[in-house]
């Protein structure tokens, strides 16, 4: 049995993301996990029934690649042939004009998932790419309207009309920017802006 005095805090800190991780890892699998003495050794052990455990896939070897620009995969589709597409495997061998269409589909079939027609097939998932981007505009539009009605204070007396005539005003008073500027801009002798 393990006992919290065998670790340190340090060791605990370490040790249960390991733990954690190990259990899933046996859970997943279905194993059985063991503790080999008080070292924190682990050893899973296969139940006999796990044999519908999937294998890991051999990724140094070709797999099949179902595209329009690759139009001869290096592999079958159907690696594993049934009983049935055996005898189509050997059936084919002999003459193509004993077979039939639905014989030919399946050999097809065993080669390919998909036909170019099938390929070429549009899809429907452009309705729901642009349902999505005009869901999250009118989301976006909701907010920048409840913002405005609930956040935002009134608009400022210096945005109006009269504010900034009297502002420019101010500034032509105070020949702001004589050279380059807006008293460059006007007359002063006949208080208009000059032509």
């Amino acid at each position: 049995m393990l006992h919290l005095e065998d670790f340190s805090l340090v060791d605990s800190i370490t040790v249960i993301p390991l733990l954690a991780e190990l259990l899933f890892f046996c859970i997943v699998t279905s194993k059985r996990c063991l503790r080999r003495s008080q070292k924190l050794e682990w050893v899973c052990l296969l139940f006999p029934c796990a044999a519908g455990v999937v294998k890991a896939e051999d990724f140094s070897l070709p797999a099949y690649v179902n595209r329009r620009d690759v139009p001869l995969p290096e592999v079958a589709f159907v690696k594993d042939l049934s009983a049935q597409q055996k005898a189509l495997k050997e059936k084919e061998k002999a003459s193509w004009t004993a077979l039939s269409v639905d014989e030919k589909v399946e050999l097809y079939r065993i080669k390919f998932n998909e036909s170019y027609a099938e390929m070429n097939r549009g899809s429907n998932e452009w309705k729901t790419v642009l349902g999505g981007v005009l869901f999250f505009l009118g989301v976006t539009g909701l907010i920048l309207i409840w913002q405005k009605h609930y956040m935002y204070g009134p608009i400022p007396h210096t945005f109006s009309d009269e504010w900034l005539s009297m502002q420019t005003k101010r500034m032509l008073d105070m020949r702001i920017n004589p050279v380059e500027g807006i008293s460059s801009q006007w007359d002063y002798e006949k208080n208009e802006w000059k032509k």
